[in-house]
């Protein structure tokens, strides 16, 4: 049971990884075709943004399962929580070195590959 536990959270976090890659792209492509490829690349970076911190604490939260791993799987929790926010601030910094980043177009890309994630979590749990 508690390996389905594990194993049904691992399957939620790459369905919601992938709506988030889909979101990215398609909102990257049409943002490229009506307003320019600056715009659409600007807000392709801010779904990577997005997704690459997801990524990293879907890898390290569902790492362990059971009632024998309690204690290692809240801190892979934790660990996952914290190493999400520090590498979600590297990547804005990374990205505001780039010169013709378009910042709203890039916070629009994080925000709506965000949301996407929810929704897609909403979703697949009713």
């Amino acid at each position: 049971m508690a390996s389905s536990l594990a194993a049904t959270g691992r399957n939620l976090a790459r369905k919601a990884i992938a709506i988030q890659c889909l979101t990215a792209c398609v909102l990257g492509l049409m943002v490229a075709i009506l307003m320019g490829g600056e715009s659409g690349l600007s807000v392709f970076v801010g779904g990577v943004v997005s997704i690459l911190p997801n990524t990293v604490f879907a890898l390290l939260a569902f790492r362990y399962a059971g009632a024998s791993h309690n204690q290692q799987v809240v801190r892979s929790f934790s660990q996952g929580s914290k190493f999400k926010l520090a590498l979600t601030i590297f990547l804005f910094v990374a990205a505001f070195q780039w010169p013709e980043l378009q910042v709203l177009p890039m916070f629009g890309g994080f925000i709506a590959t965000t949301i996407s994630q929810w929704f897609a979590l909403i979703k697949a749990t009713h």
